[in-house]
């Protein structure tokens, strides 16, 4: 793709080809203005974001609806989303190549909404690595410094140490053309970083990459984020990136946010449906808390032990149980769990280190997960087994 050296200082940051910089599900921009705020940038916030009810309308579509969040300096902060979340449009916002039709983006403390993107200290690394064919590894990573008015002296010693952080020591007379995938992602990287931003922007930026690469990838980038101690904030729909890099994580459907937290919290107490069903794979049950507030009465399929929820009687709820913690046993045989029904094995998957079971429980599909090297019994389809999870397995979502 063909860049020009005015795109580029216009926008400040690393950039691609802008018929695809718009967020998948929309196309075109609409300006919108934002109240102002007073706000003064401090040692101790630099780097820090806030967004405050951002929203984003694309003619008739809200693309982000009332987005509030806060990101810590020196957070890896990923949006983690399917296509269409408004996820890409939320970043978009923060770096300035979109802006709001309302609500306010703060950096460093200070008030950005209106500020172009050349003027907020941000660098951004996309999916497509857009580095220019015709120049060498260290024309590219020095070409924004040189737009910069860095002297040369300097910008050979910061494009040296991005280098080597990106783990491409020497590569500085390589072309561009001669480049694998993941050699030109860290290239791209290096370009941003060598800026010194306070806020690194990642738009899926592993996404064209093979999934071996893009895992080592991943341990490449959260050590880069640690290095350099600046906030990163990171794009993708893929939930084992999430997982691996974030110190945390915010879910975004429908244009807001689910829910934002540590890894470990989203998976283990998701506060909506979306979000347990979306982080890893669950076993949900929808239905309504009896009059005891004990057990999930279900719509169509087996009742649920709980615990105790006395305050919640007769409310509907979601209840999710991870496939780790449902337990096979041969027929018959009992771990004596509040929660314990005869099953039939529909399907017996092997990957890799772990074995997935489908089990079918009066028309009710169960998913059951268990290591490879787990001294367990083993089934295949057509077995009949016992089914159960004790009632410490429920996640009760009172959504």
């Amino acid at each position: 793709m063909f860049i020009t050296r005015e795109f580029i200082m216009s926008t400040k940051m690393d950039t691609h080809d802008p018929e695809e910089s718009a967020d998948t599900d929309h196309d075109e921009a609409t300006d919108g203005t934002a109240p102002a705020t007073d706000g003064a940038a401090a040692t101790s916030t630099r780097g820090a974001v806030q967004l405050d009810e951002l929203r984003k309308e694309f003619d008739d579509v809200v693309a982000v609806d009332g987005v509030n969040l806060e990101i810590e300096a020196g957070e890896f902060l990923t949006l983690l989303g399917p296509s269409g979340c408004g996820k890409s449009t939320t970043l978009r916002m923060i770096s300035g190549l979109e802006t709001p039709t309302d609500g306010t983006v703060s950096i460093s403390g200070e008030d950005v909404t209106n500020l172009p993107a050349n003027a907020r200290n941000t660098s951004m690394v996309f999916q497509e690595w857009a580095l220019f064919p015709h120049m060498t590894v260290e024309e590219n990573i020095s070409f924004g410094l040189e737009m910069d008015g860095v002297p040369e002296g300097e910008r050979e010693e910061r494009v040296t140490e991005a280098l080597e952080m990106v783990e491409l020591p020497g590569y500085h007379e390589r072309p561009a053309t001669e480049l694998s995938g993941g050699q030109k992602q860290r290239v791209a990287m290096a370009r941003a970083i060598v800026r010194e931003p306070d806020v690194l922007l990642l738009d899926e930026p592993l996404a064209s990459l093979d999934r071996k690469l893009r895992q080592h990838m991943q341990v490449e980038l959260k050590e880069i984020q640690e290095q350099l101690g600046i906030t990163f904030i990171y794009v993708t729909h893929d939930q084992e990136e999430a997982l691996t890099m974030s110190d945390r994580i915010a879910v975004m459907n429908d244009g807001r946010i689910e829910q934002v937290g540590p890894t470990d919290s989203l998976y283990k107490s998701p506060e909506t449906q979306f979000v347990a069903t979306f982080i890893g794979e669950t076993n949900l049950f929808e239905g309504t808390i009896d009059g005891d507030g004990a057990t999930l009465e279900t719509d169509d399929g087996p009742d649920v032990a709980i615990g105790e929820y006395p305050d919640h009687a007769g409310r509907s709820v979601g209840v999710s149980v991870r496939p780790e913690e449902v337990v096979l046993t041969p027929p018959g045989e009992s771990r004596g769990y509040a929660n314990e029904w005869a099953g039939t094995v529909t399907d017996a998957i092997y990957k890799g280190s772990l074995k997935v079971y489908q089990v079918d429980v009066d028309g009710h599909a169960f998913q059951v997960e268990r290591q490879v090297n787990e001294e367990v019994d083993e089934f295949e389809a057509g077995d009949d087994v016992t089914v159960s999870f004790p009632v410490g397995a429920c996640e009760v979502i009172l959504e």
